[in-house]
């Protein structure tokens, strides 16, 4: 999707959002008509919803701390390791290339990872591991698509959009569980 067809739709969109407190910092839950639209961790309240702001700038935006409980619930179990999946509808909006690699993601079991490389293998393109990089960073959704499943060929970790040490503490949980 182009960045104007992208602007076009997101001027269409309505979105509510909470923010609740994990052990990983804050983490904000936006979801739009169409399914999830974003999770964000991040350190404050305030930084993750100008974030949200600023990627759906020409939606609609509401906070509303009663909606979504149970996906709270769901990822706050996920985050203690006590819940090993996480499924619900997505409105992910990118282009090919980046839906190719987040569908990708999602298919990395619990546990396990993934290089830059492999991904770049499984998608037919072996010689595009940067740009699988760049779409993990442009990830909208964390969590859910597990883009910190993926590290470097070296086996170190790479970056993370929300931290290299969440980064870090989600393999960590999904290695203890696994």
């Amino acid at each position: 999707m182009t960045s104007r067809v992208y602007q076009l739709n997101s001027q269409r969109i309505k979105i509510s959002y909470r923010i609740v407190s994990s052990s990983l910092g804050y983490m904000l839950i936006a979801n739009s008509d169409r399914g999830i639209c974003s999770i964000n961790l991040g350190d404050s309240p305030e930084n993750l919803t100008l974030s949200l702001t600023e990627e759906f700038n020409q939606a609609t935006i509401t906070q509303d701390e009663t909606s979504y409980q149970d996906c709270q619930e769901q990822i706050l179990s996920y985050i203690a390791g006590k819940k090993f999946n996480l499924e619900f509808p997505l409105a992910l909006q990118g282009t090919l290339f980046q839906q190719q690699v987040w569908q990708s993601l999602q298919r990395i079991p619990y546990g396990e990872t993934r290089t830059y490389g492999e991904i770049a293998r499984d998608l037919g393109k072996p010689t595009a591991s940067r740009a699988v990089g760049n779409a993990c960073g442009a990830n909208p959704i964390a969590l859910i698509i597990p883009c910190h499943r993926v590290i470097r060929s070296d086996g170190s970790l790479g970056s993370y959009r929300w931290g290299i040490e969440r980064k870090q503490k989600l393999i960590e949980l999904e290695r203890i569980k696994y």
